[in-house]
């Protein structure tokens, strides 16, 4: 008989300016980082039992990042989804802090010029936003366009990153 094996889940909710952030963690290792009333959010049900213990590392970096003293974040993540998905968010992580990169562009490193959608479809599927700058990426134009977690969030962290005098940001 073969058994399934067990996987853990914990969750815990911090503050941040942007509101409350819920961490998720997948056999200790970060897995999901969600705003409330983000598009794509998993059921509550699935984050497992409350727990600080997995998080302080993230909650640490987290916070440097919001007082502008950290521009990359360096956290163990376990990221689940199709291998492009995968691809997509390596490439978000690759985008430095404070710039912007298009659909098309991403598409065009993950050598996919044509698969600019299929990229912003896997953009707003990023379970760990933030940590994976999902928020960096921008129409062709450079318009802002989507964003899980709304496009006001979208603008306050770009502003944030760019340093933007009086783009304070507001809580949710």
């Amino acid at each position: 008989m073969t058994t399934t094996p067990t996987v853990t889940r914990q969750h815990t909710v911090i503050d941040s300016p942007y509101g409350a952030l819920t961490l998720v963690a997948t056999d200790g290792v970060l897995s999901g980082l969600y705003m409330t009333g983000q598009r794509h959010r998993p059921p509550e049900e699935t984050f497992g039992a409350p727990d600080l213990r997995p998080f302080g590392e993230a909650a640490r970096q987290l916070n440097a990042y919001f007082a502008g003293e950290l521009t990359e974040f360096d956290l163990p993540l376990r990221l689940e989804g199709t291998p492009f998905q995968r691809g997509v968010w390596a490439e978000l992580v690759r985008i430095p802090y404070g710039e912007t990169r298009s659909y098309g562009e991403l598409a065009g490193r993950l050598g996919k010029p044509g698969a600019s959608r299929a990229v912003g479809l896997a953009n707003g599927k990023n379970p760990i936003g933030i940590i994976v700058p999902c928020h960096r990426v921008i129409g062709a134009s450079g318009s802002l366009t989507g964003y899980g977690g709304g496009l006001d969030r979208k603008q306050q962290l770009l502003a944030f990153e760019r340093g933007a005098e009086g783009e304070a940001p507001v809580l949710f």
